[in-house]
């Protein structure tokens, strides 16, 4: 009895050992035979054997998938009508296959292969799905590639961030309740974006890249939410509410200043909320345009040098120094001005602005002698500043170029120089608060 039992088992054994080889033999064989039709390609044949390796051996190979993907976007491409039953099918599996390839990853990458995460692989999934649903709903897409691109970052395909913010602005034409969010969301792309192209070493991808930079940048413009006006309404009642939430407040005030709406009511009442939790660089210049609003001149520049002190970055610093001399400009305390324009200049030489409201300062208090042909003179000193904020500085070369054509205009003429005893050349001080030397045109 036990002898029959053991040869009973010993057969059912090698029975069981044949249909296991035969299943390896089919699938490598209806891989290799889906392989080739692909790449002659040929759909309509491969389309079997795929199927076969897909549903008895996933895992055998990679190609498998991205196979699949062209059996499948080529046979669709064949059917004219989306909602054509068979399309329909088509498309079903397509999603399916990539429900699998996302399935199956953890397994691919422990073998060694070098494949895609899970979450790239939903991005891909989810552009798929856009461009090919027979009806797209918009709140699925949308949450496929918000983890995607969330997860993934700068590292997503170009696409995968472009659709991601598309699909952000269409959430937003159907629901205004997802305007803070969208906004976000165009923070986050444009900040996926700019470190890939940062990354990108590809002169060719780093222009496409640069391309759906572009593309990020027309679709926020366009959505009605990138004025100030609109993110006034947005963050000021939220940011009341939310005047002990840090990170909330931040993120308002990193918004606000890169739409440039440091004037705004939300960005100066999030950067006081800031300053008092935690007080830094950014939140203190807040503070300092809430005091300038407020006609604070004073409390302004005191907020300022605290921003300057507390800030790491040399340029930055420079900026801060330079809003500092701003205001005090607007207070006509010149000379004060002056000084905190060339402590911007001493961060950051390459600075054009600061000379340039130097110039400005200087045409603004040209008396200093009873003589008004050396008052006059005071404008050659206005054209050196003019001269020098260009020459450090080129994207202030415009601006500085129709200053100097406007004050050029001011200067003396040489016959009623020569009747001081001046003639070109020669260098001459201006006087008064000024104090500085320059040489007569």
């Amino acid at each position: 009895m036990k002898i029959k039992t053991l040869v009973a088992m010993l057969v059912l054994s090698a029975g069981a050992t044949t249909a296991i080889a035969q299943d390896a033999s089919n699938c490598n064989s209806n891989s290799s035979i889906s392989h080739e039709a692909v790449r002659a390609g040929n759909f309509k044949d491969a389309y079997t054997p795929w199927k076969a390796v897909l549903e008895n051996c996933p895992t055998l190979r990679f190609y498998t998938f991205t196979d699949g993907y062209k059996i499948l976007k080529g046979l669709m491409a064949q059917i004219k009508d989306k909602n054509n039953p068979e399309y329909k099918k088509y498309f079903d599996e397509l999603m399916n296959t990539h429900d699998l390839r996302i399935k199956y990853t953890d397994e691919f990458l422990a073998k060694g292969t070098k494949v895609s995460s899970a979450d790239e692989a939903l991005g891909i999934k989810a552009v798929d799905y856009i461009a090919l649903a027979p009806k797209i709903d918009v709140n699925q897409a949308y949450q496929w590639l918000s983890q995607s691109v969330n997860a993934v970052k700068a590292e997503s395909a170009a696409a995968t961030i472009f659709y991601f913010l598309q699909m952000s602005l269409d959430k937003l034409k159907a629901d205004p309740s997802h305007k803070e969010q969208f906004i976000q969301d165009y923070l986050a792309a444009s900040e996926y974006a700019d470190a890939a192209i940062a990354a990108e070493t590809s002169e060719a991808k780093k222009k496409n890249l640069q391309g759906i930079k572009d593309n990020l940048v027309a679709l926020f413009v366009n959505s009605g939410t990138a004025d100030c006006e609109s993110l006034q309404g947005i963050y000021g009642p939220k940011v009341e509410a939310n005047q002990t939430d840090l990170e909330y407040l931040k993120k308002v005030i990193d918004i606000m200043k890169m739409m440039k709406c440091t004037e705004s009511e939300a960005y100066q009442q999030a950067a006081y909320y800031s300053y008092k939790i935690e007080p830094t660089a950014e939140a203190a210049t807040g503070c300092a345009y809430q005091a300038f609003k407020k006609g604070d001149i004073d409390g302004a520049v005191k907020f300022f040098d605290e921003a300057v002190n507390l800030e790491t970055d040399n340029v930055a610093k420079a900026e801060k120094a330079y809003a500092a001399a701003a205001v005090l400009a607007s207070a006509k305390k010149l000379s004060q001005a002056r000084a905190y324009c060339q402590k911007a200049i001493g961060f950051n030489e390459n600075y054009g602005a600061p000379y340039i409201l130097i110039a400005n300062l200087y045409a603004m208090s040209p008396n200093w002698s009873d003589e008004n042909a050396l008052n006059k003179c005071t404008y050659f000193a206005v054209i050196d500043k003019l001269q020098r904020a260009k020459q450090v500085d080129p994207s202030v070369a415009e601006e500085a170029n129709k200053l100097i054509g406007r004050y050029s205009g001011h200067t003396p003429q040489a016959k009623d120089l020569f009747m001081l005893g001046y003639k070109q050349g020669d260098r001459i001080t201006i006087g008064g608060w000024i104090g500085e030397t320059t040489t007569i045109r």
